[in-house]
């Protein structure tokens, strides 16, 4: 099920794709690849073992249970065929949808708090937002150009901030998000907190974002 967060109901944007409400992890890999044109891969998955819910991985103090690559060759699975997605995921239908940062899009990941702070100010800037999810993790990843990682330590520090110092990371090249309707174990699953519309398809330059975030996670130190 593609969940949008109840807090977060003011960024979303006339026209939005519908709710896919009981859609399948399968429904939902094979839309991103042929919709959004994102690639995705297939991660690890959740299994009922002694009555819990545990990681395909098999480990038991596994940090993102069913929501993390399977193998470490995970790069050269990435598609953005729709139909190797559904070939994907018909061998393993429960198994995680994870995107490749680096390549469509880059991610700017927050705590949640700085996330939701950072989105109200955004929604009174009338910034343009990409789309935005919140993992069970409690941290918020926000869409933006490929490219990012290069030039956003020089952006903050022109803020007056140094990266280290702010709970800010840049996921590109050789990261990966997971998305909806992707579980970590007990904790839940990832939702949008902005989710993929028509008129978000064109990403926002991080140059477009970072001062809002990095205010907010200066904030929330």
């Amino acid at each position: 099920m593609e969940e949008t967060i109840a807090g977060a109901q003011n960024t979303q944007i006339a026209g939005q794709i519908p709710k896919q409400r009981g859609e399948s992890l399968l429904e939902a890999a094979v839309r991103y690849a042929e919709e959004r044109h994102w690639d995705v891969f297939p991660g690890t998955w959740l299994e009922a073992v002694a009555g819990q819910q545990r990681c395909s991985c098999s480990d038991a103090s596994c940090p993102a249970p069913g929501a993390h690559p399977a193998r470490p060759d995970w790069a050269t699975q990435a598609t953005g065929s729709a139909t190797v997605a559904r070939r994907m995921w018909q061998k393993q239908p429960t198994a995680s949808i994870l995107l490749p940062t680096g390549r469509t899009f880059d991610a700017l990941s927050v705590p949640e708090s700085a996330g939701f702070l950072a989105l109200a100010r955004m929604e009174r800037m009338e910034s343009t937002l990409g789309p935005v999810t919140l993992s069970p993790d409690r941290r918020m990843n926000f869409f933006v150009l490929p490219g990012a990682a290069a030039k956003v330590p020089e952006l903050v520090r022109k803020l007056g901030w140094s990266l280290p110092s702010l709970d800010l990371a840049v996921l590109g090249e050789g990261s990966y998000v997971a998305a909806p309707p992707t579980r970590f174990g007990s904790r839940g699953a990832v939702q949008w907190a902005c989710r993929p519309t028509p008129a978000n398809r064109w990403l926002p330059d991080a140059e477009e974002l970072i001062s809002p975030l990095a205010y907010a996670c200066g904030r929330d130190r």
